[in-house]
């Protein structure tokens, strides 16, 4: 059932894995449904974030939270200037190569309690910091099951220009299409 067909005005056309998150989107809830959630930079997977739904809830002046909200980052930016927490002067942040850091033991972040992951977590400072690293490294062995090789949508065969498939009103090379702009069109 297609959640997000009756907003584009359209019907069902394929089959899309994992959850439906316009709930969320559309503010009818405040928490997604997913258990694990995988964040890719390109095609390289940089951070998991495990919502820990059987752990207690913990209170606040603003919110509850029921469940621990784990996130491991296990490849970061390496941002510039250092610490400004982007990548500024370089457009974009790069998804590999020297432009990132890759971090073994993994960064581990309480979200429940560090939303803004100013606070690295270690084996030393959370007892379960083993328990939540191996969880989510066999949540990311099930995901990878789950993925299967898909051509390179932008390859330079994808992203030149084919004049061949292009509309030609005109005579070739010349070709212009403005029948919105010419009058002799009825």
């Amino acid at each position: 059932n297609c959640q997000v067909c009756p907003l584009l005005n359209t019907h069902y056309i394929r089959v899309i894995d994992g959850r439906n998150l316009m709930p969320l989107l559309q503010g009818r809830t405040q928490k997604s449904e997913h258990k694990f959630l995988f964040h890719y930079c390109g095609s390289y997977l940089h951070a998991v974030r495990w919502h820990q739904k059987d752990s207690k809830c913990k209170h606040s002046t603003l919110t509850t939270i029921c469940g621990t909200i784990w996130k491991a980052h296990y490849v970061t930016p390496n941002f510039h200037p250092l610490g400004a927490g982007a990548c500024y002067g370089k457009g974009i942040c790069p998804c590999f190569g020297e432009g990132v850091t890759h971090h073994d033991p993994p960064l581990l972040y309480d979200l429940s309690r560090d939303p803004s992951e100013s606070q690295p977590l270690s084996a030393d400072t959370e007892p379960l910091f083993d328990t939540v690293i191996e969880q989510i490294g066999r949540a990311i062995e099930e995901h990878r099951r789950t993925l299967t090789a898909v051509p390179q949508q932008l390859s330079l065969y994808n992203i030149i220009w084919k004049p061949w498939l292009q509309p030609c009103c005109g005579t070739f090379p010349f070709c212009w299409c403005d029948k919105e702009g010419d009058s002799t069109q009825s």
